[in-house]
């Protein structure tokens, strides 16, 4: 459902020189004896997860949809972005769902926050609260704000019955304050970090209550899991996309890659996978910067400096969709004012897809940028476990290019320690 062509970007006969690396790291992912290994839990996941902990979310998502408007998903970094990537993508930016989803504790916000509790006044909502320990500063203090609001609209009853914590199994602040409280509560398994966790109930249980079948979700996920089963290089889709990114970073000395869709509910996919690669790879003084860019959008914003601009900084990854989920036609105009009668009998898709084909020769022949170009096969539900899965695949076998632990963020810890210690935090 992925395939990726390097032809734009490198001479592909230099993969060739990576076929017994890649086999050595499929094995360490696959044995679990590479460094971060209590973390590879997402590996199995699609054909090991919990069908009945699967099949109580939907019990409760949907019972939960008939009494709610508004889901407000309280998360930082991986224990949102998933889920909004999903939601936007699959049930798209315009369209009218049931149940509308809001996210929160993703900002410390003044305003931002105190917007959404006025507009949240007069509706009925429900939360879904995802925290491994419940204490995280940004989703602690949504929390907190959501929860009264809750309470004080429809009393404390009623408020047990729509909070809805995913959290650790055993331990936490979360953990106890659901088993007080009684919220019900969904687990985030001990060996699947945050930004590997979109397809275990961190991201699942939101996708369920915007109306998304979860059944075809995994069904995508199951099917990226066999088709990166092989340690061959060559019939490993993203394996290929990991070795390609590498060679132009690690060779090429290019220090960005710059991930753009020309859907604008992809968007949020491409902030999914700036964590997932930024987190996973930016440590060690290595890995490469993860940008984004919806095109045609940003071509008349940042168009001139990707053409024109300082060489040899980035290269791009071009998200090209080959079935759009809904098109239309272009018709003729008898007075053809603005010329576009050319163009009639055209997809609206048919002319993304030229434009997409033209910007990629603009850029890489005129510009000398290098393109790797991955085409998607669709923007469905199945899709999107598909893309998720693989692109997993791949961060974790490029990062173990790097030689670096793929799992772990030490990086972050250090804002956090400055932040409690400012805030007086004993």
């Amino acid at each position: 459902m992925i395939k990726v062509n390097l032809a734009k970007a490198i001479d592909e006969k230099l993969l060739e020189n990576y076929h017994q690396e890649v086999k050595k790291i499929h094995q360490m992912i696959h044995n679990k004896t590479g460094p971060g290994n209590e973390f590879l839990g997402w590996v199995e996941w699609p054909k090991d997860y919990p069908h009945d902990e699967f099949m109580a979310m939907e019990k409760l998502g949907k019972a939960l949809q008939t009494e709610i408007d508004v889901l407000v998903v309280i998360g930082i970094g991986g224990s949102y972005l998933g889920a909004r990537a999903a939601i936007e993508m699959i049930n798209g930016l315009s369209s009218e769902p049931k149940v509308k989803v809001i996210y929160v504790g993703n900002t410390m916000s003044s305003t931002y926050t105190k917007q959404v509790l006025e507009f949240l006044a007069n509706k009925e909502f429900g939360i879904c609260v995802v925290s491994k320990s419940g204490t995280t500063t940004e989703p602690a203090i949504a929390f907190r704000l959501f929860k009264e609001l809750l309470e004080a609209k429809k009393g404390k009853a009623i408020a047990q019955q729509r909070i809805v914590a995913v959290t650790d199994q055993h331990r936490g602040a979360l953990k106890e304050l659901a088993t007080t409280e009684g919220y019900a509560s969904f687990v985030i398994p001990d060996d699947i970090g945050g930004r590997f966790s979109v397809l275990t109930p961190v991201g699942i249980f939101a996708m369920i209550v915007a109306g998304i079948d979860i059944n075809l979700v995994m069904q995508g996920a199951q099917e990226a899991y066999q088709d990166t089963l092989s340690d061959d290089l060559t019939k490993n889709e993203a394996y290929k996309y990991a070795v390609g990114r590498y060679l132009l970073n690690h060779n090429e000395n290019y220090l960005a890659e710059m991930l753009v869709t020309y859907e604008l509910q992809l968007q949020m996919v491409t902030e999914w996978w700036k964590q997932l690669f930024g987190e996973s790879e930016g440590k060690d003084g290595k890995g490469l910067l993860p940008l984004s860019c919806v095109f045609s959008t940003d071509l008349h914003s940042l168009g001139q400096f990707i053409q024109d601009g300082t060489k040899n900084i980035f290269f791009e990854t071009v998200i090209k969709v080959n079935q759009p989920e809904l098109d239309l036609t272009l018709t003729a105009d008898q007075d053809n004012l603005d010329g576009l009668n050319y163009l009639a009998g055209k997809t609206l898709h048919q002319v993304n897809s030229i434009a997409i084909d033209g910007v990629i020769n603009a850029h890489h022949e005129t510009g000398g940028v290098p393109v790797i170009l991955l085409e998607f096969k669709t923007m469905d539900a199945k899709m999107f476990g598909y893309l998720s899965y693989w692109f997993m695949r791949a961060c974790a076998m490029s990062a173990y290019l790097l030689g670096i632990n793929p799992f772990d963020q030490p990086g972050v810890e250090v804002y956090k320690l400055n932040m409690f210690k400012l805030l007086g935090k004993k």
